[in-house]
């Protein structure tokens, strides 16, 4: 059996986003001229082309511009809960920002859950849309008052729920939390419309594989691609994951990534309606869909700092031992994982990246709760460019601050990056290339220097410069998916040096084959 390679009763060899693989994304050309519009989008996420559709029924002239593939980032790997309920964050939201701030930031992802929802419903979208109550469910003694005291903040926020002892899961549990009438979906059927409407009805321009490297700023701004051309523009915004500009706004230093794994699996026991999310670590999430007319329940987290988890393969099993136990695993389906950015205090950075630049703006941080997250981004970016006043335009702004809790997260988090910065350096390498199996991948000595090396399905074995090429910090093998990933920023490469995500802009550098 190949080195990483699992048995088939076990876990599926190779990552695959059942989002992905069960749909059909519209593909498009690469930008091959300057363009000038009113508008240019950077990433075709949720947020991205959530924008692009708003926009483009303004009137507005709309250029959305992805490095890749569309959909095919986050977006595409999410457990697509459609919820304001984002884990235990209410109570905690209060004793930082005060009842009206945390008021602020439940009505903006209601708005979004309502405005997914109607949109749906208006033009009949078939994406496996249904409403469902979430949960946040204990089986620790020390998280039963935590949750009396989330619903306590429910209550003083008028938000619709309930404190219960038992969630209609088939295993047991001490306490929980639920918010009523929440929503489930498949992402990718959705955007596809959003998709279809803005280039097809309101003559949006979409371009794949368009890596945007630099701006000039300005009004109008001057995006430069990868290749050289030029967008010019009246707005920037950037919804691309990690923003592609910092602007000042040091997102670098004011953001971590954190990754997540997902197993898709037919159960031996009946799931129950709901969506549900454990508060205790490590995370378990569970949420039913449909494939093929087949139902399957999604299994995730073992949530980390990315390029600092264990094996990455045991973070699957670690999942799939969870399903076995409480829900009984027929059949494994499909495995991924996905990442996503948290800020400083918990809050996503939504709006103008500085004041003397309203013409840029940013949209980032969601935590993992992008599908409400990143639509409010779209609904309060629709605004800002149009000249509408939100409520929501102080809570989100990126140039924010809170003392209480972003300074002693920032000393802690910068304290981490620099430990890692160190150790990535000094740490001992003890394999040689030669020494791989096939599809094994590690860290090296080649020329007498760390390297990284994976040799492929083929036998050909491929060499890159682990030094990321953001911030000089040395990137770690990625063995589940493999990838190589900096622990200190998040960003992401394939095992030939492509830049998967950023912050890192640059490829890693080719050691062998040259």
């Amino acid at each position: 059996m190949l080195n990483n390679e699992l048995p088939k009763e076990n876990l599926p060899q190779f990552p695959e986003s059942l989002w992905i693989a069960s749909s059909s994304i519209p593909s498009f050309p690469k930008l091959t001229n300057n363009i000038k519009v009113d508008v240019a989008i950077v990433g075709a996420g949720i947020s991205g082309v959530t924008t692009a559709y708003l926009l483009s029924k303004q009137g507005l002239k709309v250029a959305l511009i992805e490095a890749g593939k569309m959909l095919n980032g986050t977006t595409g790997h999410t457990t697509a809960k459609i919820t304001a309920q984002h884990d235990l964050i209410y109570n905690e939201f209060i004793s930082h920002f005060g009842e009206e701030q945390t008021k602020l930031y439940y009505e903006a992802n209601r708005e979004a859950l309502h405005f997914i929802k109607q949109t749906v419903h208006e033009h009949q979208i078939l994406c496996d849309f249904s409403e469902e109550d979430a949960y946040v469910y204990t089986n620790s003694d020390d998280y039963e008052q935590k949750l009396a005291a989330e619903y306590s903040a429910y209550e003083a926020l008028e938000i619709p729920g309930a404190y219960i002892k038992q969630a209609p899961l088939p295993f047991p549990t001490k306490a929980a939390v639920v918010m009523r009438n929440q929503a489930q979906f498949n992402p990718i059927p959705y955007l596809t419309y959003l998709v279809n409407d803005a280039v097809q009805q309101q003559g949006c321009q979409i371009y794949e594989h368009t890596t945007a490297v630099s701006m000039e700023k300005g009004n109008p701004a001057t995006l430069f691609t990868k290749e050289g051309y030029r967008i010019t523009s009246d707005y920037v915004i950037s919804c691309s994951h990690f923003p592609f500009i910092d602007g000042g706004g040091f997102y670098f230093a004011k953001m971590h990534a954190r990754r997540a794994y997902i197993l898709a699996v037919k159960t031996a026991k009946p799931f129950p309606r709901g969506m549900f999310i454990s508060a205790e670590e490590p995370k378990r999430s569970l949420r039913s869909t449909t494939v093929n007319g087949e139902s399957m329940v999604l299994i995730a987290g073992e949530s980390h700092k990315t390029g600092q988890g264990i094996c990455t393969l045991q973070h699957y099993e670690a999942l799939k031992m969870f399903g076995e136990e409480q829900l009984g695993i027929k059949e494994i389906n499909y495995r991924w994982s996905a990442q996503d950015l948290v800020t400083l205090d918990k809050l996503p950075y939504i709006g103008q990246t500085a004041s003397d630049d309203p013409n840029i703006l940013v949209a980032t941080g969601y935590k993992k709760w992008g599908m409400t997250t990143g639509t409010a981004a779209a609904l309060l970016i629709e605004k800002l460019v149009t000249g509408k006043k939100s409520p929501y335009q102080e809570l989100f702004k990126p140039a924010r601050f809170h003392a209480d809790p972003s300074l002693k997260t920032f000393i802690v988090q910068n304290a981490d990056v620099v430990n890692h910065f160190v150790s990535g350096k000094l740490g001992m390498i003890f394999k040689n290339p030669e020494e791989l199996n096939i599809d094994e991948g590690a860290v090296v000595r080649a020329n007498g220097k760390r390297a990284g090396a994976y040799r492929d399905q083929q036998g050909q074995l491929h060499i890159v410069d682990t030094t990321c090429t953001h911030m000089g910090c040395e990137v770690e093998w990625n063995d589940g998916e493999r990838t190589w990933d900096c622990p200190c920023h998040g960003s992401r490469f394939s095992y030939r040096g492509e830049v998967l995500e950023g912050p890192a802009k640059k490829p890693l550098k080719i050691v062998f084959p040259e």
